[in-house]
């Protein structure tokens, strides 16, 4: 066959069937690590949230206290300025009902389109019994509003930063740890800003997969993703494909997770962080906390290890936050040890793997 009917043919081939070569993956750069304050004004400090207020202006929280559960633990706040962190302000104390004290739990901090700052969290005496409350801030956090309780049976984003789909339209991913039959379920709460109103969207979950604490994923304009905690060794996906009024699809997907929190980051329609404990879970709590690392999806359900935030023998590495700021850099903030709150940056720059030609039939 002649030379030139070849290259007429392979030209066809190549044409006739899509080439998935050159896929980009982001690779972290400009790494720095640091902690919020090297002397905490606690004993014990867990479960930070992050937000920009203004142009790469962040504010923090986290509960803090003598342990977690303990009547001291209150929640704390601080802000981040040129590249340096405020010295840590106590802006919740624990609530007196009842002749108890209740500690404070899972502060987080959202800001919305119609700038309104809200600092969500729970009062009580464990998961299972707490309830959620909130203030707002019409200045960036400078002054807050009274304390105010959620209604019964709504608890607020029980961990992860909300979303916000439409101006006004807040989806908080929320969950339960049931007293009576020790059952996790996943759930979304939607606040409407205009009516200070809550509604509960169950999610289609027809395994009974025990999940909490889950964080969102934007795809499109219609589609949106959760990833769920879970008992199960793995992390627990759901779908919504009408902007988050109905949630289908549950199951695992192939990403270990130690039965700890994660929080993921949409880069954009095609491509995702995850902050997550890699590991299996073991006999205690802690197990598998050890390891904390940063991955990369460019389709929310594939991931694949950019770095490792923490990669220790032993030691807890826990609960992220992960945002990305409008100068495009990605801060993370998760718990060490329980002693620290550690804050890590750096950007993303796109490299190429390496060049492979796949011919499928598509």
């Amino acid at each position: 066959m002649p030379l030139k009917f070849n290259c007429v043919v392979l030209l066809f081939l190549l044409t006739a069937f899509s080439c998935r070569s050159l896929q980009t993956i982001p690779e972290a750069v400009t790494i720095t690590q640091n902690y919020i304050t090297e002397n905490p004004v606690t004993t014990m400090s867990h479960a930070s949230t992050l937000v920009e207020v203004e142009p790469n202006v962040l504010l923090a929280a986290w509960f803090g206290g003598k342990y977690e559960g303990a009547k001291d633990v209150s929640i704390y706040m601080s802000s981040y300025k040129q590249k340096k962190w405020s010295a840590s302000k106590k802006i919740v104390e624990p609530l007196i009902k009842n002749g108890d004290t209740l500690p404070c739990w899972n502060p987080v901090l959202f800001k919305s389109k119609a700038q309104n700052l809200y600092l969500f969290y729970k009062w009580g005496k464990n998961p299972r019994e707490w309830f959620g409350a909130m203030i707002v801030s019409k200045d960036n956090g400078n002054t807050w509003s009274e304390a105010k309780y959620l209604p019964k049976g709504i608890l607020g984003p029980i961990r992860n930063k909300p979303l916000e789909t439409t101006p006004g339209v807040i989806l908080c991913g929320s969950s339960i740890e049931s007293i009576d039959d020790n059952k996790w379920r996943v759930f979304i709460e939607t606040y409407t800003e205009a009516t200070d109103s809550w509604t509960i969207t169950d999610i289609n979950d027809r395994k009974n997969f025990d999940i909490i604490q889950p964080t969102f994923l934007v795809h499109s304009a219609k589609e949106i993703q959760i990833l769920s905690r879970s008992r199960h060794n793995k992390l627990i996906s759901s779908l919504s494909e009408d902007n988050g009024k109905t949630w289908q699809k549950t199951d695992s997907i192939n990403v270990v997770n130690s039965n700890s929190g994660v929080d993921a980051l949409t880069l954009s329609n095609k491509s995702f962080l995850l902050v997550n404990n890699p590991l299996k879970m073991g006999k205690d709590w802690f197990n598998g906390r050890n390891v904390l690392d940063v991955e990369y999806s460019n389709d929310g359900v594939s991931w694949k290890k950019l770095f490792d935030l923490e990669n220790q023998k032993e030691g807890e590495f826990s609960y992220p936050a992960i945002i990305q700021t409008s100068d495009k850099k990605v801060h993370i903030l998760y718990t060490y040890n329980r002693i620290f709150i550690k804050h890590t940056t750096f950007d993303l720059k796109k490299k190429n793997e390496k060049n492979v030609l796949f011919l499928t039939n598509e």
